[in-house]
């Protein structure tokens, strides 16, 4: 989901702030609610002042009873009185029998008192007769909500500080996690552990912070890619060149004693060509592999650039027989000329190193759907399986040899390693794929390699 970390940053947040402070809200009025009655003790103290002043009065006389309500309110700093109501009605109105059962001059000892009005009610305890009534003004010991105070500090600041604390680190731990993981990957990929990644154990979330770590992990995959494909040209390169740079020293060596100068001269021609080859596709490749070029397309006519490619070839391969199959039209495609001239040139000079004298190498061009086929199919010894995918690697050579234990190549020009390598990332850099699969006869065995290009077409042609 789009800004997943949006969303469950809203419901956490937003949505849980709005329910814990109703929920605190809930358990403040519950506590209030809870604090807002007398103590039972108190109520039967109440209830005991009622009692001994109904018995004063009635076994005791007014004077007595006056006598212990003075006592009594002196003690607990509050007034008392014993009253019986007179209700005068006017204008010929009645009272209700409900209303006149219920009447009362105070509160009764059941009710709620109001925690935050400044006086103390007015309690009503009914004698036994039902009219007369004992009265006192709550004592101030008696009155609920002692530490109202201290307790709302505790539910509306302490409670709610504590728990969007809580939250708080919470949401830091979510969020956290794998931005660590992130800063401990980088760590350990800038010391050079480049197998490190940092999404790892992250499979279980789905929000932008597991993104930037995917991110990361692209990155990782792709810079150390690099650099093990860089140290390993590196490494490759400097063994190839050992060979001609030893063969260009002997020559020298021959030319400066007038040894076959001629033929040395030549010697270092040849090598000193190879030499540049040899750097020139190598520098090529690492252009190829580290920047990931997008090339300039321009409208190309793919049947004359192959019917240059295979003229060139029948030149250079004399020997040997290039066949080209191919629409009876022009067909334009959209791609860098350059680029996939030099990836089907190396694409066919390879088919004919690996192709005896006298034997064919067959050229396909075919109209697919969205993209065009060019496979090029030769007649040598093919390639075992496990190294189709290898053969595109640089320097990688394959040191098969034919039942005279020489291997068949028939080229004059000895190779690298670096064509199909070559030709691998300009295809790619194209938009197109290739694959190398092995020909094989009624019985199975291989019969020569086939190297397949798809490129993209749009059906255009002229």
């Amino acid at each position: 989901m789009k800004n997943s970390l949006l969303w469950k940053l809203f419901a956490v947040i937003a949505v849980g702030t709005v329910v814990f402070f109703w929920l605190v809200d809930l358990v403040a009025s519950h506590t209030e609610d809870s604090m807002s009655y007398i103590d039972q003790e108190y109520r039967a103290e109440l209830r005991a002042y009622a009692k001994e002043a109904e018995r004063l009065l009635y076994d005791e006389g007014e004077e007595i009873l006056s006598k212990w309500v003075k006592g009594i309110e002196e003690k607990e700093d509050t007034w008392i009185a014993i009253s019986r109501p007179s209700i005068e009605n006017l204008a010929d109105t009645q009272l209700s029998e409900r209303y006149i059962s219920t009447f009362s001059l105070g509160r009764d000892l059941e009710w709620k008192i109001h925690l935050y009005f400044a006086g103390n009610p007015t309690m009503d305890i009914p004698f036994e007769d039902g009219i007369t009534r004992f009265l006192i003004q709550l004592p101030q010991r008696m009155r609920p909500g002692k530490n109202l105070f201290i307790i709302d500090l505790l539910l509306q600041i302490a409670l709610p500080f504590l728990i969007l604390c809580l939250l708080t680190y919470v949401l830091y731990r979510y969020m956290m996690k794998p931005l660590k993981k992130l800063e401990k990957a980088t760590r350990h990929f800038s010391e050079g552990h480049f197998h490190v990644r940092a999404s790892e154990g992250l499979s279980h979330r789905q929000d932008e912070l597991t993104a930037l770590a995917s991110t990361f992990d692209q990155m990782a995959t792709r810079i150390s890619t690099l650099i093990v494909d860089q140290r390993q040209l590196l490494a490759d390169l400097s063994h190839e060149l050992r060979t001609p740079l030893t063969r260009l020293n002997i020559a020298v060596d021959c030319v400066e004693h007038n040894q076959n100068s001629k033929e040395e001269l030549e010697r270092l021609r040849y090598e000193s060509a190879n030499m540049q080859a040899l750097i020139d596709d190598a520098l090529t490749l690492a252009w190829f592999n580290t920047e990931s070029p997008k090339l300039e397309l321009e409208s190309v006519e793919l049947t004359s650039l192959l019917q240059v490619l295979v003229e060139d070839a029948r030149f250079e391969f004399s020997n040997h027989k290039v066949t080209l199959n191919q629409p009876d039209k022009d067909i334009y495609i959209s791609s860098a000329q350059q680029a996939l001239s030099a990836a089907l040139e190396n694409i066919i000079r390879n088919g004919l190193s690996h192709t005896p004298e006298g034997k064919t190498v067959n050229i396909q061009l075919t109209e697919r759907k969205s993209s065009l086929a060019i496979c090029v199919e030769d007649q040598g010894i093919g390639v075992p399986d496990e190294y189709l995918e290898d053969i595109f690697k640089p320097f990688f050579r394959i040191k098969e040899k034919n039942s005279d234990n020489a291997r068949i190549v028939s080229s004059k020009k000895s190779g690298y390693g670096l064509g199909l390598a070559l030709a691998q990332r300009q295809i790619l850099a194209l938009g197109g794929s290739i694959k190398a699969s092995n020909m094989l006869d009624d019985n199975g065995e291989r019969t020569g390699l086939a190297i397949c290009i798809h490129i993209p077409y749009d059906g255009e042609s002229l």
